[in-house]
């Protein structure tokens, strides 16, 4: 199976739409390999949306998203399909399946899309979740784990075919500070030990600033993304009012420069 070259994402002039209501348009942003890369913004800006069309969920209206030099949406769907297990999505809820255990929510891509026996499948399952932080936890319900717990098993199940790229849709929510603060440290472990490029969309400030290297803003008014580039130096010298406010909402940051009225 193919890998993708040095894991580089590239969005160009991409225009996300309904039928005719345009969400955002005109993104252009570059994720680097072996970066946490953190799309952000208010409520109702396409966030979500975005990383749908990252993963392959939902079409362009106009423009490209480049894996290294593949052009993604240029794929037949097969390809498409093939190229996508290269990618770790953790969804908000998890997503696991509440009738299975941890051990088999993590096994279920390893028996889908590999040839492994099943002493190899429990090995590498065991592994995953050890990664985690949930050891022991293999014949464990969902139901019987708390919620930052069923976060884990989810990665651990993002992780099982040792994806090019991970994909995390608000990791943090519902979750209490310390919860959020575990997962946050695991996504760093995630990209130093390993090396993985990893996508988060959050608006969860303690996250951007914990685990950022670079992030886009997409702006739900004006449609298009209005920042870019480190979330700390965007707080500092923020390139609009509305970027400024987003950024230093609750933390009593002061922002006195680079804002145009």
């Amino acid at each position: 199976m193919a890998t993708i070259s040095k894991s580089t994402i590239t969005v160009d002039h991409l225009e996300m739409a309904y039928g005719d209501f345009v969400i955002q348009r005109d993104l252009n942003f570059i994720v680097q390999a072996g970066e946490v890369f953190i799309i952000m913004g208010d409520s109702g800006s396409g966030k979500s949306t975005l990383l749908r069309h990252l993963i392959g969920l939902q079409r362009p209206n106009h423009g490209r998203i480049l894996y290294g030099d593949t052009s993604f949406w240029d794929l037949n769907a097969e390809e498409r399909r093939h190229f996508a297990r290269r990618f770790g999505v953790l969804y908000q809820n998890g997503a696991l399946w509440s009738s299975m255990t941890l051990a088999q929510n993590v096994a279920l891509p390893l028996t889908e899309y590999t040839d492994y026996s099943q002493a190899e499948v429990a090995d590498l399952v065991s592994f995953k979740l050890a990664l985690v932080g949930l050891s022991g936890f293999e014949d464990y319900l969902p139901a019987e784990i708390s919620g930052g717990m069923r976060k884990r098993a989810g990665l651990a199940r993002a992780m099982a075919l040792d994806p090019d790229i991970l994909f995390f849709d608000e990791p943090s929510a519902g979750l209490d500070p310390i919860s959020s603060k575990r997962l946050d440290d695991l996504i760093l472990e995630l990209r130093d030990s390993l090396g993985t490029t990893i996508v988060v969309v959050t608006h969860e400030l303690a996250s951007i600033f914990a685990i950022a290297d670079n992030a886009v803003f997409v702006d739900a008014e004006a449609r298009t993304q209005t920042a870019l580039g480190d979330p700390r130096k965007l707080r500092d010298q923020p390139p609009s009012a509305k970027v400024g406010e987003f950024l230093a909402r609750s933390s009593g940051h002061q922002t006195t420069t680079g804002i145009n009225s």
